[in-house]
């Protein structure tokens, strides 16, 4: 029993090592490029003609454009708002993006949707663990993926921490 003790708070250990390691491989500062796939889900109203608001969800993952590394294979969740205006629609969001670790990175964002789908500006307002006091923004650029409401998005996040 001693032995299965003793095993277990060496793996316990080695984890913790490992952890505190993977947290100080995050660069004081930098770029994160990644690309996102989502599903959206939501509602819409027409407030008048030609004029619609609505609100809802997008949900998915985070790849890594180097195939590893910072939000690589983490959640990605947001919630968004929208307005439609004679053909112009402007939307603004919040999302939290992940790393399998647990660790977060938090977003707003706004920015437009045309022909070519949502693109736009995320600030990076935040985050937990290895993103603690993260700043920064960049880009979003997104293309319709299907006809329920798919989308795959690439991503870029300047950012500096404390």
């Amino acid at each position: 029993m001693s032995k299965l003790i003793s095993t277990s708070l060496a793996a316990l250990s080695l984890a913790a090592i490992c952890t505190a390691a993977t947290a100080q491989n995050l660069p004081k500062s930098g770029t994160i490029n990644i690309h996102t796939g989502w599903s959206a889900s939501g509602d819409t109203v027409t407030v008048a003609e030609n004029h619609m608001q609505g609100h809802g969800t997008v949900s998915g993952s985070a790849f890594n454009e180097n195939g590893s590394g910072p939000l690589h294979l983490g959640p990605a969740n947001c919630v968004y708002t929208f307005f439609l205006l004679d053909g112009s629609i402007k939307g603004k969001g919040y999302c939290a993006f992940g790393d399998r670790d647990g660790d977060r990175l938090f977003t707003d964002y706004e920015g437009t949707d045309g022909a070519g789908g949502p693109k736009g500006i995320n600030t990076i307002i935040g985050g937990t663990g290895k993103y603690a006091g993260i700043k920064g923004s960049g880009q979003y650029n997104c293309e319709p993926g299907g006809a329920n409401g798919e989308l795959a998005c690439k991503q870029n996040f300047n950012y500096r921490l404390p």
